[in-house]
């Protein structure tokens, strides 16, 4: 009898982390390796967030709470969605999970029948389809090229709504794009959804609070209130608030839907962490400087990143939007050799290469849905991405 389930051979590991964990590898052996393949902020979560924690550890706020999250903290997210997007939710149409990831399974693995297809556009974060796969869906990948900004069309959308479609999920600013979707790009596309009564929307805005030159990432229901009944909106701490090891994220959506997510919630996790909760209280109403000045380093690490890529023969690098990511075209590398012999067919060839004979790694397009392309994370300090932009454009130089 086999031990693991069917389900399983359904998903693959997260080959995100599998690059980062290779990469640790390496420089545990001694190798000089960049690694610039994991999403997640290099600061330092803010002291402010620290001591409420500390402070909520010496009250002894130790014990289990409500599954969907402490009333505090559900109040401070409505306040949040209130004050940064114009959002109207009570505290029973919100839910408080391990990480933003929950809230993705909570609420595919409650909603989703088998056959149920999930538009998700790509290039995408490597969770979206595995998951949708996991509750025995289909995703339906609908591709987004760099000539349209990475992101997707209302006659894209339009064309991949079928009589089984069950969501259409967004991720605004994107993993592993940083492509952001302001008020007016997001109009037609609620205009489409409006028009289709059955489809859910999820919408992850996850990397919000980071976005460049004054452009404001809009959410759906903040452009089309009407779209409320049914959408979930999510986001969390991880990410603007350099929080990521807390485990810290949160939901808006009908109560229906967040009583349903309690429900798989309770006989999984149950609560997240009291004192992370504490935190996040602290996090999400307290003083917003830190947010500021981490978005002022990611914006001149984004440029710099940018300029020096584009200077890479064979590779087109888009000036995103937002998070902390650029997802560079190298189909001008493919079909060539590197110095040290490797052949470059395929992305996954080119950041194997890279990191090999360079030392930097780097995540494959092919991981994201959308082949021809890799992605860097510019989490990292300026001189770490100075040297490794310079050894990519040694690389790229070096291919015959």
């Amino acid at each position: 009898m086999q031990l693991t389930a069917e389900r399983l051979d359904r998903i693959s590991p997260s080959q995100t982390i599998q690059i980062t964990a290779k990469a640790r590898a390496l420089k545990a052996a001694g190798k000089n390796v960049i690694s610039l393949s994991v999403g997640e902020p290099d600061f330092d979560t803010p002291q402010n967030i620290k001591d409420a924690a500390i402070a909520a550890i010496q009250r002894g706020e130790t014990k289990y709470t409500d599954v969907a999250g402490t009333m505090e903290l559900r109040k401070a997210v409505c306040a949040k969605f209130k004050r940064d997007s114009g959002l109207d939710y009570t505290p029973e149409e919100i839910i408080v999970t391990t990480g933003g990831k929950q809230v993705i399974f909570n609420a595919l693995m409650a909603t989703i029948d088998k056959g149920d297809e999930a538009i998700i556009p790509a290039p995408c974060w490597v969770s979206y389809p595995d998951i949708v796969q996991l509750a025995e869906g289909k995703p339906v990948i609908v591709p987004c090229g760099q000539n349209q900004g990475f992101k997707i069309t209302a006659e894209q959308l339009e064309a991949a709504i079928t009589p089984r479609t069950k969501w259409f999920i967004l991720n605004n600013p994107c993993n592993p794009t940083g492509a952001a979707y302001s008020a007016e790009e997001l109009k037609p596309i609620t205009e489409v959804l409006l028009r289709h009564p059955d489809v859910w929307i999820f919408t992850d805005d996850i990397y919000e609070k980071l976005a460049y030159d004054g452009f404001k990432p809009a959410t759906i229901v903040q452009v089309e209130p009407r779209l409320k009944d049914r959408t979930i909106t999510m986001n969390g701490c991880s990410k603007g608030y350099a929080m990521t090891g807390w485990r810290i994220g949160f939901a808006g959506a009908p109560v229906a839907l967040i009583k349903a997510m309690d429900k798989l919630q309770g006989q999984s996790t149950s609560n997240t962490s009291s004192i992370s909760q504490a935190a996040a209280v602290e996090a999400l109403n307290g003083p917003q400087e830190s947010v500021n000045a981490m978005n002022s380093v990611f914006k001149r690490r984004r440029d710099l990143v940018v300029e020096m890529l584009n200077q890479a023969p064979g590779v087109r690098c888009h000036k995103p939007e937002g998070a902390f990511y650029v997802y560079p075209d190298i189909h001008g590398c493919l079909g060539k050799t590197t110095e040290g012999g490797a052949r470059i067919e395929t992305d996954e060839d080119f950041v194997s290469a890279l990191l090999e004979e360079q030392g930097v790694a780097a995540v494959h397009g092919s991981a994201f849905m959308f082949p021809g392309h890799f992605r860097i994370s510019y989490a990292t300090d300026d001189d770490s991405l100075r040297e490794a932009c310079t050894r990519i454009q040694r690389f790229c130089a070096g291919l015959k």
